[in-house]
């Protein structure tokens, strides 16, 4: 391959992940906005929307499972330059989105009032959790066609639609979190409107950029379902499912642990999580980038292509990363600052920031290598490495720390830097094998 080729790839990889980097840190900070605004109503109110985050991870890992199957088979079926196929998986993907997310949506209404005595939750803050959990679970179907369709376009190398859609309703949340919040007084209740109009217009706008979308335009005409499309994105889905919900439910026993140790140790660890979000963007935007090119890659069977995407995705994260390290590092406690106004939890906060930072180049390599994992429709192997990574290295070893040493909050956070750094190591270490995909049509 030369130069500029390379140099080609390259260029597609930086235009391909700015703006979803962009997207992510917009996103990002307007949910600092908003936890900040929920986080001045007191403790209780932090952890009274905190309380069912990492169920809103598990409801969104669903479609988040079938999306990474449609941006790997268009990615494919571009990459084979097939339109009949691409138009064939856009209306399965169209259909799978508006099914799952009424499914899921209506399960989630039903059980709004348990989820916070599931998760271990004070009694003073159950009312308000139940209640912000119940509202948000309304507008779940429009957040499965957000997810799903929105990776279509990815697959079609059209980053910046979702981008838009996400600086346009995250914007749309924080100035409504103002009216209901503040100018109506509506407190946490308040806040779970807010998101949920903003979901309902992000999920409407996705879907009117995807049938306006050249490559998936007259996709709907017809209504028939294809098993076999449907058989090789269950086939994809599936094990990207049990990862999301091994890692979600992970998270969800990972906080109900920490939840017991007390509400200003868990509106600390909660706030600490939602602070690092924006300094991991850099590893998603690459992985993003990295799945819509291994996948075409992959449907031309270019592995010298494939090859220089690797090599050049992997440096550009590692670099990215350690910059995110060090200005998490030096910036952690104004960080927490922002979110709360009690000096014990925004220290507390702080002092897992500043250890988390050293691991962001790990946790670059892990999302990254996932991501030609899912290009190549390799979903098997990370789905070994993500039970083995969540449930023995972070869980097990939480577990035993908190329970017979009595740990605190950093030794909770050690556990969760041993779960990425284990899992960036078990998926690198596989990647040049990956070549042999190359060599069967039925890939890995």
């Amino acid at each position: 391959m030369g130069y500029k080729d390379k140099r080609h790839i390259f260029n597609t990889l930086i235009s391909l992940a700015l703006p979803t980097m962009l997207e992510q840190i917009l996103s990002v900070l307007m949910q600092y906005v908003d936890t900040a605004m929920v986080g001045h109503l007191g403790p209780n109110a932090t952890a009274a929307v905190s309380v069912s985050t990492t169920i809103t991870w598990l409801i969104g890992s669903i479609p988040g499972a079938f999306g990474v199957a449609t941006m790997s088979l268009i990615a494919q079926a571009i990459g084979r330059k097939d339109e009949e196929d691409v138009k064939k998986i856009a209306r399965h993907s169209l259909i799978i989105a508006v099914f799952i997310g009424a499914i899921i949506g209506f399960i989630c209404y039903l059980i709004a009032d348990y989820v916070p005595y599931w998760m271990g939750a004070d009694e003073t803050v159950c009312h308000d959790a139940a209640l912000y959990f119940r509202v948000i679970s309304c507008v779940v179907l429009f957040r499965a066609v957000n997810i799903i369709l929105n990776n279509a376009l990815r697959a079609a190398k059209d980053t910046r639609t979702p981008m838009y859609i996400g600086i346009g309703s995250n914007v749309l949340n924080v100035v409504l979190d103002y009216i209901f919040i503040y100018q109506m007084g509506g407190g946490v209740f308040g806040a779970a409107m807010a998101t949920a109009v903003s979901t309902a217009f992000a999920g409407s706008v996705s879907l009117f950029a995807f049938l306006s979308k050249n490559e998936f335009k007259n996709s709907i005409e017809h209504v028939s379902m294809d098993r076999g499309i449907l058989l090789k994105m269950w086939k994809m889905s599936y094990p990207v499912l049990i990862i999301n919900v091994a890692s979600c439910s992970g998270y969800v026993v990972f906080a109900g642990m920490v939840s017991h140790m007390g509400t200003w140790v868990f509106a600390a660890h909660s706030i600490a999580l939602g602070a690092e979000e924006l300094f991991y963007i850099g590893g998603y935007g690459f992985k993003s980038a990295a799945t819509t090119l291994t996948g075409i890659s992959y449907g031309e069977q270019d592995y010298d292509k494939y090859k220089s995407v690797t090599k050049m995705a992997t440096a550009m994260t590692i670099g990215v990363m350690l910059i995110s390290g060090v200005l998490l590092y030096n910036f952690a406690l104004p960080l927490m600052e922002l979110f709360t106004t009690d000096a014990t939890v925004a220290q507390m906060g702080a002092t897992v920031l500043k250890m988390v930072a050293f691991s962001e180049p790990f946790f670059g390599i892990y999302v990254v290598t996932e991501g030609f994992y899912y290009g190549l429709g390799n979903t098997r192997y990370p789905l070994f490495v993500e039970l083995f990574g969540m449930w023995i290295v972070r869980i097990l070893s939480t577990y035993y720390c908190v329970n017979y040493i009595g740990g605190d909050l950093s030794i909770v956070w050690m556990c969760m830097i041993a779960d990425n750094v284990a899992k960036a190591i078990l998926l690198a270490i596989r990647v040049p094998k990956l070549r042999f995909c190359f060599m069967s049509p039925k890939g890995l």
